[in-house]
């Protein structure tokens, strides 16, 4: 058990120490006789007295009875009346232990990992002694519970093992003392767990006992036991309970091996199970995607066998059983729903809200009259043949034998046409009927597909009536259409009503009904249409040989499970001996499984009985049979937990789609045959989808779909490869044969189907030669001008005061003042602290030391750690985009006020020498030429005095003007069309404005390139776009405005994409073609950084393009990430669920039982059969790591 090499261990030497300390435990119930450390002797003897207990008090009771002092009933009331008062005595003991125990300083050990389980004991009778024996309850409630069941137990168990009664019941002396001794072993093992300390059960199923549930599970089994012995003292003359009684007394003695090896589940899990099987194979439902819906429906569909027992009429008892079995198979719970939110849109009179999700899509008007009408149909059919079947026998048979022929008939049409959707026949030849190259487009894949598609709909209307029953009323309106669309219906539409003319004609109908006629006919009325295929199968055997069993479709479901579990067997034995890194450790573990290969196909058989997982152990050949678990396999609610990070927003943005093109596929039965259990994969470049049938019903199924990681490891990347490789070989290769062989047999994925999604196709290129480009860093920066223009001018013409103003100004003809930065003028003084903090948070971010290409990791670390630039606070902001302009008659003529001057400008330059103030901006009021330039005006606090005049206007000749006044005439801001065009020729004629926006313009420029007015690096450019400025005397002032700071470096963003475009697509001819690209840029482009929310926003809101900017510090370049939306083909297939479902039982057992996390174990190693570690990550957490997970998903397959 060390390892299959020394590279793959099994269990490294701490964990396999642990195990081996861990198991003896588990098999005696909780008595830890092996410590990993020298213990006293009386720990040793205590634990023995302990575990003895029961035996001795329930010994006093079997001797009284022996020696006919007591009677059976008063000696088993003697022995729990002791274990009562004993166990409630242990309680109190550990109790009291708590309270007065001191705090002990354990002695520090060399071995790390041994201090856990080392403790110091001072008595026999000390605290710690006490609590190590004996922990104690964690609830009050569950002390004086276990206690009280400690007590039933022995008491109850005394009596099951009195010798007399084992010997009446064998008449063999040397049996009884056999089932004697081990019968009370087996009790022991069971209170010992109880009320004494709690061993880790092999059998888990809940990651933590919040609740202390596991104590009650091997109590639970020995009530069972002894319950059936009650049953037989009470209820005489019943041979079968007698015998029954035999086997369980025999099988008493090896209930602790079936808990050590884990076969029989804990509690939590048995009542889940239990339901879900009985609901599933003996009232004909399905299980259910929630844990709650599974109680309300087996608590309905257990009601209605129960009612039909009590119905006197033979005919209500039919109407009754089709009516409920009809209306418990559809979706109710996503029904009432909707229903209840339309009525009370309905009720308020006002347009509420959009229903959440996709059910109220489906279950239009159209849907419920739909239902209503087969409902009418089947009761009416129901009655008159049950009726017609009770005048006439013979006619009666004539017809049923009928039925039965053209059952057998549906049954081979829906088998063939079910066959030809897929791309394999029994997963083996290749369909000659599906399309041969899938390497196409969409389009070109769609057309082909297009037969197939007209197949799945014959294919649909045998099987459900209601998918054509919509199509028709669609056309009602032609009348002659109509009539040929309802003949077409009732002719081949006859695959739910002819089983129920099969049913309704058995003689079993006609007298009396049983117990077993009850349970055996609900299901067959519910199966009719809650599996309509499985139902069809199982009425022509049925039909074959003229018998109806509730027993047929258990073994006929059990075979089928059977026959997956021996495909999922011989799959683990290949992989085992292919798997180059087992060595000769591989061929005994081989040879061994074919020697006991009559115990596997036992381990097997019984599994498939049970509906429980085929347990690999560390996925190797070593079967066991895992405990029975519900069809889910994890204990919580689906798609409440995953390991959410960046990926996840792109699973989010596909699952709709994903469900919309499943529909179609499962409808035309592309998948197969859809059972809930069923699991299948997705496939598209990187990204691994896992889909999961929880439920199934009258044309619908619940799914869960699962997104794995697309940061690839090595195990992860081999099996990816290999799943490439299966689709490649069944969808993108040319078959030159007819029928071709799947090359691919044998592994636990079999390809499907292709389907057409529109999802996001991922490109990352390599930007070398662009970025790094000196011609193109050169236009870069005129570039940025021309967009740093085109921004602020759209900003203004779509702030929400350009509409409103424009009557008031057409109508009154104001003057409009603007303040804009002069030669002459003195700068408010700025603190030295201010200046301080400026300059060392931009420096140290654009120092030559260290590493600046972190790509998005840079200023991420910034915002961290270092303030690369101010945070403006939100409050006090003035409304974005508005115009605080003034009025010369709001003050004296020629004045402003002082405080009105100076609230326009930022500070952010640095102190400077008082003989230099002169040569800084001044404040002079400006008036603009046209009445309507303030309807595109700047804010007024977005007005630039930071810069020295010197420098703005050697930096203002490089504005574009001719640009600009193209845009202007470009915009199409004014609701009145006839005098826009002078009125945007007047505004581009406006100085006053130009020099604003100029102003403004080359202010932003200047703080996106810093002090150096030098062509941009590389580097720099990654630093800006990733929002790291470098200092220059206009840093302060452009952070200090967040709004426009955000225009500015968006700007700089789609500057950097426009100049990848112009690289790769060719120059820019004229303004036409760059205004048109840049209005493209905004309306059908997201550019930003991937770790952005507004990235994640732009997802879900399905933008068409995204484009992102980063390095890459192992090819030592820079690349880009473009997203499109696109129709993309996703390849389906199904995996082998007993494979999926026997992996997840052996990753349950040995990361909560045997604790072995380590990252390097054998079992989670790439496997190209078995996919171990995609399979690994779609477990739900904390055992798996899916990166996302849905909510039940219901699929309508009308």
């Amino acid at each position: 058990m060390r390892s299959m090499s020394p590279n793959v261990p099994l269990l490294n030497d701490y964990k396999q120490d642990f195990l081996l300390k861990r198991f003896p435990q588990t098999v005696l119930g909780g008595p830890r006789l092996k410590l990993g450390y020298c213990a006293p002797p009386y720990i040793y003897v205590n634990q023995i007295i302990l575990f003895l207990m029961p035996w001795v008090l329930g010994g006093l009771g079997t001797l009284f009875y022996q020696l006919g002092v007591l009677k059976d009933y008063s000696a088993a009331a003697l022995s729990g009346g002791l274990m009562l008062f004993t166990a409630f005595v242990f309680q109190l003991t550990s109790l009291y232990a708590k309270t007065k125990s001191a705090t002990v300083e354990q002695i520090l050990t060399t071995d790390i990992l041994a201090e856990e389980d080392d403790h110091e004991f001072t008595s026999c009778t000390g605290a710690e002694t006490v609590k190590f024996l004996i922990p104690g309850k964690k609830y009050v409630a569950n002390t004086v519970f276990h206690s009280l069941l400690a007590g039933l137990i022995c008491g109850l168990g005394t009596w099951y093992l009195l010798p007399n009664r084992i010997t009446l019941l064998y008449g063999s002396t040397g049996g009884t003392a056999l089932l004697f001794v081990f019968g009370w072993m087996t009790l022991c093992i069971g209170e010992y767990s109880l009320i004494v300390n709690t061993a880790t059960e092999t059998a888990t199923f809940q990651t933590q006992d919040t609740y202390e549930i596991i104590p009650l599970m091997r109590p639970l089994y020995i009530f069972f036991f002894v319950s059936v012995d009650l049953a037989h003292r009470f209820l005489v003359n019943i041979p079968a309970l007698e015998q029954m009684n035999q086997i369980l007394h025999i099988l008493f003695i090896f209930l602790p091996f079936l808990w050590a090896l884990g076969t029989l589940p804990p509690p939590d899990a048995l009542f889940l199970w239990s339901m879900e099987q009985v609901l599933q194979f003996g009232l004909g439902g399905s299980p259910m995607s929630t844990h709650l819906r599974l109680l309300v429906m087996f608590t309905i569909s257990a009601g209605t066998a129960v009612t039909s027992y009590f119905i006197p009429s033979t005919v209500g008892v039919v109407l009754f059983m089709t009516g409920l079995g009809f209306l418990l198979s559809l979706n109710l719970c996503d029904m009432s729903i909707v229903f209840k939110h339309r009525v009370t849109r309905h009720r308020v009179e006002t347009k509420s809200q959009p229903f959440p999700g996709d059910s109220a899509k489906l279950f239009t008007w159209k849907q419920y009259l739909m239902y209503i009408i087969i409902l009418v149909l089947a009761l009416l059919e129901t009655s008159l043949l049950h009726h017609f079947a009770g005048f006439s026998q013979i006619s009666k048979n004539n017809f049923q034998d009928t039925i039965a022929y053209t059952l057998v008939v549906i049954l081979t049409v829906l088998w063939i046409l079910r066959e030809i959707q897929s791309v394999y026949i029994f997963g083996i030849f290749r369909n000659p009927f599906f399309p041969k190259d899938v390497h196409t487009t969409v389009t070109v894949f769609s057309e082909k597909q297009t037969n197939l598609l007209k197949i799945g709909r014959v294919r649909r209307i045998l099987l459900n009536l209601g998918s054509e029953m919509l199509s028709v009323s669609s056309c009602i309106y032609w009348p002659f259409v109509l009539r040929r669309r309802l003949c077409w219906t009732f002719i081949y539409s006859v695959s739910p009503f002819a089983m129920i003319a099969f049913l309704s004609l058995d003689s079993s109908l006609q007298g009396l009904h049983s117990v077993s006629i009850s349970i055996g006919f609900t299901r067959a009325f519910r199966m009719v249409w809650q599996n309509t295929e499985h139902a069809l199968l199982e009425t022509v055997i049925v039909s074959a040989v003229h018998l109806f069993s509730t027993a047929d479709s258990w073994w006929n479901r059990s075979l089928n499970t059977g026959i997956r579990l021996l495909l999922f067997a011989v799959t683990v034995l290949l992989a085992t001996w292919t798997d180059k890194k087992h060595g000769k450790s591989a061929t005994t573990v081989c040879i061994l499984s074919t020697i006991f290969s009559p115990v596997v196909l036992v381990i097997i058989a019984f599994s498939a009985l049970l509906s429980s997982p085929l347990l690999p152990l560390f996925t190797l050949p070593v079967f066991l049979v895992g405990f029975p678990r519900p069809m889910q396999s994890w204990p919580g609610a689906v798609g409440t937990a995953a390991c959410v990070c960046a990926d996840t927003v792109y699973y989010c943005q596909m699952v709709p789609r994903l469900a919309a093109a499943l529909q179609t596929a499962m409808a035309a039965g592309s998948l197969g045959i859809l059972l809930p259990g069923s699991h299948y994969m997705g496939r598209f470049q990187d990204r691994l989808i896992w889909i999961m049938i929880l439920e199934r019903g009258y044309t619908y199924c619940c799914i869960n779909i699962k997104g794995l990681e697309l940061q690839e490891t090595t195990c992860h990347t081999i099996e990816a490869r290999r799943v490439d490789e299966v689709f490649e070989g069944a969808f993108e290769q040319e078959h030159t044969k007819v029928c071709s062989f799947n090359e691919h047999f044998g592994n636990i994925l079999t390809p499907c189907t292709v389907l057409p999604v529109k999802v996001y196709s991922d490109a990352k290129n390599v930007l070398s030669g662009i970025i790094d480009s000196h011609d193109n860093l050169k236009e870069f920066k005129d570039d940025l001008l021309k967009v740093l223009v085109w921004i602020l001018i759209q900003y203004c013409s779509k702030k929400p005061s350009m509409q409103e103003n424009i009557p008031k100004t057409e109508n009154k003809r104001e003057t409009s003042l603007i303040v804009l930065p002069a030669l002459n003028s003195v700068p408010h003084p700025r603190s030295l602290e201010d200046t301080d903090s400026s300059s060392s948070a931009t420096f140290n971010d654009w120092s030559d030391d260290g590493n600046l290409f972190d790509d998005e990791l840079t200023i991420t670390k910034g915002k961290e750690e270092k303030n690369n630039f101010k945070v403006v606070p939100s409050t006090n902001l003035p409304i974005p985009g508005s115009v605080n302009s003034q009025r010369a008659s709001d003050h004296p003529s020629g004045t402003v006020p002082e405080n009105d001057l100076f609230k326009i400008i930022m500070l952010g330059y640095p102190a400077v020498d008082k003989g230099k103030q002169g040569d800084l901006v001044s404040i002079p009021l400006r008036e603009f030429s046209c009445s309507h330039s303030h309807l595109l005006s700047l804010p007024q606090e977005w007005t630039p005095s930071c810069m020295p005049s010197s420098k703005m206007k050697e930096m203002s000749s490089l504005f574009p003007e001719d640009w600009y006044q193209f845009i202007l005439r470009q915009l199409e801001c004014f609701p009145s069309k006839e005098n826009a065009s002078s009125v945007l020729e007047e505004i581009a004629k406006d100085k006053v404005l130009k020099d604003l926006y100029c102003h403004t313009t080359m202010t932003c420029y200047f703080s996106l390139f810093g002090i150096d007015n030098m062509a941009p690096t590389p580097g720099h450019i990654l630093r800006v776009y990733n929002g790291v400025l470098p200092w220059s005397s206009a840093l302060d002032w452009l952070t200090g405005k967040p709004e426009l700071f955000q225009l500015a470096l968006k700007a700089f963003r789609y500057t950097l994409k426009l100049m990848v475009d112009k690289a790769s697509l060719g120059p820019i001819e004229d303004f036409k073609e760059l205004f048109k690209c840049l209005e493209e840029y905004d309306s059908d482009w997201y550019i930003g950084l991937v770790s952005d929310e507004k990235w994640k926003e732009a997802v879900l809101q399905e933008k068409p393009c995204l484009f992102s900017l980063g390095y890459d510090p192992n090819m030592r370049g820079y690349t880009s990430r473009v997203l499109t939306l696109q129709e993309l083909l996703v390849q389906v297939g199904k995996l082998n669920s007993e494979a999926v479902r026997g992996q997840w039982a052996n990753l349950s057992w040995e990361l909560l039982y045997a604790t072995n996390d380590d990252e390097e174990r054998y079992s989670i190693q790439a496997h190209q059969l078995l996919l171990r570690n995609l399979t690994v990550q779609a477990a739900d957490p904390p055992l798996g790591y899916p990166v996302f997970s849905s909510k039940p998903l219901p699929i309508h397959l009308c």
